[in-house]
């Protein structure tokens, strides 16, 4: 298994590792929504929040482009709102025209567009960040503390315990199909893209009938060893005064961006 995947960065030492994880998911969640609730075009605030973000990356010890390196990944889902440039609002800036279509880019559609980018920029950067200081058992605890249904945080905890268990479960199907067909020296195993569809078809199905009776297992097993719906930590998550300095200093920077953003 490769339950670490995501854990490489959980070992450094520093300010933001050793914070309250209810500390780091309060300022994330904060940070993300006024992001959200700043007016388009107030470039100045994104500026501050950016700068914000560096700061938060220093005191990682990951490196001040820490998130800012793993930020563009999620860029291209970010172009799902191009189609904020052709607003009907605004002065028109240009006239393309695609056959049947006729595109007018507006000066106010641009704004629009280029604040929807810098919004969800940011707040991959800040969930990022999020995820790279705090360990996942110390996340899901934290979501308990701020009183999270504990439906939802339990669903989530064994969505990414058993991720990787299923992950295994894959691999190992395709290495059995690997070997049940034939190859020539220089090509891809298998036949046309027909036979492909129904034996990748045939490995979900089996996946889906594995998956499920392994959770039956998994179920029994947690009822014979008193499971009641509550998931334990060996950390205290006690709040000390350091946490709740940084909490109270990462709220007043956060009504700082909202109050430079509107005035």
């Amino acid at each position: 298994m490769h339950a670490d995947a995501f854990d490489r960065f959980h070992q450094a030492e520093s300010r933001l590792h050793n914070l309250d994880p209810r500390v780091k998911v309060v300022v994330t969640v904060l940070f993300i929504l006024s992001n959200a609730l700043l007016p388009d075009g107030a470039w100045s605030a994104f500026g501050l929040c950016w700068i914000a973000l560096l700061g938060a990356n220093h005191l990682s010890n990951l490196g001040i482009d820490f998130s800012f390196r793993r930020s563009f990944i999620a860029l291209p889902f970010a172009l799902a709102a191009v189609s904020a440039i052709f607003s009907p609002l605004g002065t028109p800036l240009a006239e393309w025209t695609l056959g049947p279509l006729v595109l007018i880019p507006t000066d106010y559609g641009l704004v629009k567009f280029g604040s929807i980018l810098l919004r969800s920029w940011l707040s991959v950067q800040a969930a990022i960040l999020l995820v790279a200081t705090t360990r996942f058992p110390d996340m899901i605890h934290a979501f308990e503390h701020l009183r999270v249904p504990a439906v939802l945080t339990t669903i989530v905890a064994f969505l990414y315990r058993y991720l990787f268990v299923l992950t295994d479960e894959v691999m190992r199907l395709l290495r059995a199909r690997e070997s049940r067909s034939a190859t020539v020296a220089g090509q891809r195993s298998g036949r046309n893209v027909v036979w492909r569809a129904r034996v990748t078809g045939n490995m979900a199905g089996q996946l889906f009938l594995r998956s499920y009776e392994r959770s039956d297992r998994i179920y029994n097993a947690m009822l014979a060893r008193g499971y009641s719906g509550q998931m334990r930590t060996l950390n205290p998550h006690v709040m000390k005064s350091s946490d709740w300095s940084f909490a109270a200093l990462s709220i007043a920077i956060i009504l700082l961006l909202q109050l430079t953003g509107r005035f």
